[in-house]
């Protein structure tokens, strides 16, 4: 055979993953033609992993479902070209045969891509690798303007690139993402380190940012979950290729409780960028599910996040929590689902505060910094989420709900975590509730910098802008 059919036949895949991808663009640009122009643009999608209500809308949503695949990886570059709406369960199961994965995975299967990046992500290498926009190389964006337009670092749409990040949705939808990828090993040793203090927790954990190393030993993840003021842990991760016996939390074990049981680990790179999803962190608990009798007969297919997922909106649906409260005599409850960033060295002043006036319990830690150098140029890159270059962050995520109290405001809790988080120079996910006026809002997620970007790239405000979707819920 001819080196010209030899080639011919390499390139024939990643020819046929670009022709489906076109086709699936084409759909979704035929399904935005037919949205009233009087109506806001929506995406029409079966799942999410939002915890904030909007208004309902009897308009038609874009047809993303042309849009869900990996279109192509290269293995020898380390990059793929994703469709926005590509879980990263399928994007791991395209990349983790070549030896790949994405520099940040974050920790629940049905995550996409597009939403990572418009959204925000975090997983246990953000220490090294920072966000998962952060390695995003080009995005194909879908403009509120119904345009498709390729931006990057440093083409005529540079601004849209630096400002797409956080944007949920109102600056436009990406559908197709070239992102970076690095090697990974088959397996992942663990450590976990107990504290009975947080501070001390928070001295480790930034000695370990900046070392990438503990006790000799070099770390490549690093998360940790608090328990109570007088237990917490840090769980460091060592890739490797050495073989040796692994554990399975996807059975009867519950990978959380684990890190109390045990000071060592091993799993697979595959289980252990999943670790978290089998109970949703510490959330199926909710459910039942990690009670032994039932988690022996709950079906392991649905022993996922996406499932749990389905209960809760179930919940908000029908109200099922708060008619069981009632029953019992007990008040409603507010939704305290959050994630928050606070400079490293806040981290034990938050947990304090957050441990002295929210009942809530696990809380999980995981330190982030923007990658260095910064793959855009700028004080702070990112304008819309502005972190510091340079700086380290701990991201704490902690989701439950406590007692509405008598007399309160709506949302009473949330509010006074905001108040914190600004006191404490932090940021805010806005994936849930969001209680900001308007001006502090602006001056939180991009202000001005958001206008000028949604005057060119939304000029006839098709899409929400950020305020009214993140905050008004509309």
């Amino acid at each position: 055979m001819s080196l010209n059919g030899v080639l011919g036949r390499a390139l024939a895949p990643r020819e046929s993953g670009f022709a489906a991808h076109q086709v699936g663009v084409d759909r979704l640009l035929a399904s935005y033609r037919a949205i009233p122009i009087d109506a806001n643009v929506r995406l029409a999608k079966k799942t999410s992993n939002l915890f904030r209500a909007r208004a309902k809308s009897d308009a038609p949503g874009l047809d993303v479902s042309g849009l869900t695949g990996v279109i192509a990886v290269d293995a020898d570059a380390k990059t793929a070209d994703v469709a926005g709406m590509c879980t990263y369960e399928d994007l791991v199961a395209a990349t983790l045969p070549y030896g790949l994965a994405p520099l940040v995975v974050p920790q629940l299967k049905t995550i996409t891509l597009g939403g990572a990046v418009t959204g925000l992500g975090i997983e246990s290498s953000s220490f090294r690798n920072g966000l998962p926009h952060e390695s995003v190389l080009e995005i194909d964006v879908l403009t509120g303007a119904g345009e498709i337009v390729t931006a990057t670092p440093t083409n005529e749409h540079a601004e849209l690139f630096r400002g797409f990040p956080n944007s949920y949705g109102t600056l436009g939808y990406s559908t197709r993402l070239k992102i970076e990828l690095e090697s990974v090993p088959p397996f992942v040793a663990l450590r976990h380190l107990r504290f009975n203090d947080v501070r001390e927790l928070e001295t480790t954990m930034d000695r370990i940012v900046a070392q990438r190393s503990h006790a000799g030993e070099r770390v490549d993840y690093l998360d940790g979950v608090v328990f109570s003021a007088t237990e917490a842990y840090l769980t460091l991760g060592r890739q490797t290729d050495e073989p040796g016996p692994v554990s399975d939390y996807t059975g009867m074990d519950i990978y959380y409780r684990s890190i109390q049981e045990r000071e060592t680990d091993r799993l697979t790179i595959h289980d252990y960028l999943w670790r978290w999803d089998t109970d949703w962190f510490w959330c199926s608990r909710a459910f039942g599910a990690q009670h032994p009798q039932i988690r022996r007969v709950w079906p392991k297919p649905l022993r996922r996040s996406s499932f749990y997922w389905k209960l809760i909106a179930l919940d908000h649906r029908y109200g099922i929590a708060d008619f069981i409260e009632a029953r019992k005599g007990n008040p409603p409850r507010e939704r305290v689902v959050q994630d928050i960033e606070v400079p490293i060295e806040r981290t034990a002043d938050f947990l304090d505060w957050f441990l002295r006036e929210i009942p809530i319990e696990p809380i999980w830690l995981c330190p982030l910094r923007l990658r260095d150098p910064a793959p855009v140029p700028g004080p702070r890159p990112w304008p819309l989420y502005p972190l510091e270059p340079g700086r380290t962050y701990v991201n704490i995520g902690f989701w439950s709900s406590v007692p509405v109290q008598p007399g309160a405001p709506t949302g009473a809790a949330n509010r006074a975590i905001e108040r914190e988080v600004s006191a404490l120079d932090g940021h805010k996910s806005l994936y849930s509730d969001a209680f900001y006026d308007a001006d502090e809002f602006a001056a939180l997620y991009g202000g001005e910098h958001y206008d000028a970007l949604k005057r060119t790239y939304d000029p006839s405000s098709r899409l929400l802008d950020l305020y009214a979707k993140a905050v008004q819920r509309k």
